[in-house]
């Protein structure tokens, strides 16, 4: 996420715990609902995961990735898209969220636990002088909105 007015040039991002302990700093995101576009997910798990209102700009980039679970190869897919915040605060009141931080655009990437959020980070700081804020409002947000699994056997 980012915030032109108080936090200039910074990206909210979600810290959770990982299976070893550690806090791992990430990108909000979430499953599509059964009804829900991903745009409509991205902005509900921004506010659900951030405390922040928002709203879609234009979509950044997708990421594609296999996990397995349950002895099952997953398929997911998630979509990011750039979000202009329209209202709240940073609140950590997700269960799955320890903590939110602004972190400084220039320091995204080295912030981030996977490399392909990295790439997505470079590719924030390409498009965002692009994109002014729409008015007066704390600006944009950048959020990914994760479509729903693909069971592959």
């Amino acid at each position: 996420m980012v915030d032109h007015y108080e936090h200039p040039s910074s990206v909210a991002l979600i810290g959770r715990i990982d299976r070893r302990g550690r806090l791992e700093w990430v990108l909000p995101k979430g499953h599509v609902e059964a009804g829900e576009t991903p745009e409509e997910a991205a902005v509900r798990e921004v506010s659900e995961e951030t405390g922040l209102q928002s709203r879609v700009v234009t979509a950044v980039g997708d990421i594609d990735y296999w996990f397995v679970a349950d002895n099952r190869r997953i398929h997911k897919t998630v979509h990011h898209f750039l979000l202009e915040a329209t209202g709240g605060s940073l609140s950590t009141d997700d269960v799955e969220v320890s903590e939110v931080a602004w972190v400084p655009l220039d320091e995204l990437a080295g912030r981030m636990r996977y490399a392909s959020e990295r790439r997505l980070a470079r590719r924030l700081r390409e498009l965002l002088p692009s994109v002014p804020p729409s008015g007066d409002e704390p600006a944009a947000v950048l959020e990914p909105g994760r479509g729903a699994p693909k069971d592959v056997p």
